[in-house]
């Protein structure tokens, strides 16, 4: 694809636009300015326009690592967004697939691709989540069979799948939950009389977190990582 295409395509701006912006040395393609309107970018190119990369044009996907007091929505009129910390162009249609609640840290996937973000969702494709918790008292060792035989919850008519738990210490653990229940994590150590008192996602499906992100950034998800869902 021609660069000013490109540019046209990941921005959203008009192709006049694009050509100006490359004409005043503002276009990058792997760390070079680059001036060629007709450039072919090629697939693992990296394009960057007034220092900011910009994702081939098509469905985006990309990880965050969410930290607290963030929202899993598009707006919100009283708590800052996880689309408000994206510094990108272009992000119309973009969207949290799946969510975490408020007080809640770790991967958030984003997507503008409805179809990915319904198979990440969607209860009848049992897409694995991982947590991180920790509680305000001991975990005893009877809560691993609990968690595998599934644990009647407040208001439902069904107990929990099984799900896995693994002790890390005294008050904290690694859940792995196969559905996607409202405070699901929190509610099923509820009723094996604990708190969560921290709650961090790991891992949805096969994608896991970046341990390079700090809470706040995020990157995108290669194209091995977007195959997985």
């Amino acid at each position: 694809m021609r660069l000013d295409k490109y540019l046209s395509q990941a921005t959203g701006l008009p192709r006049s636009l694009t050509k100006r912006q490359i004409k005043c040395k503002n276009v990058e393609v792997n760390g070079e300015v680059n001036q060629d309107q007709g450039y072919q970018v090629k697939a693992g190119d990296e394009v960057q326009m007034e220092g900011r990369i910009l994702p081939p044009p098509g469905p985006k996907y990309l990880m965050l690592n969410k930290p607290q007091g963030t929202v899993c929505a598009t707006e919100d009129a009283e708590h800052p967004t996880v689309i408000d910390l994206l510094d990108l162009p272009n992000i119309k249609g973009l969207h949290p697939a799946g969510r975490l609640d408020i007080d809640t840290t770790g991967l958030v996937l984003l997507t503008d691709d409805g179809q990915w973000s319904h198979r990440v969702t969607s209860p009848k494709q049992l897409c694995d989540k991982t947590y991180l918790v920790t509680t305000a008292d001991p975990i005893p060792e009877t809560v691993i069979a609990q968690f595998a035989e599934g644990l009647e919850l407040r208001n439902e008519d069904k107990p929990t799948l099984p799900s896995e738990l693994e002790i890390l210490d005294s008050h904290t653990a690694r859940v792995t939950l196969h559905e996607g229940r409202y405070h699901q994590v929190k509610r099923m150590f509820a009723a094996t009389g604990n708190k969560v008192t921290a709650l961090h996602r790991e891992k949805v499906g096969s994608i896991t977190l970046d341990p390079e992100l700090e809470p706040g950034e995020y990157r995108f998800l290669t194209t091995d990582e977007i195959k997985t869902i």
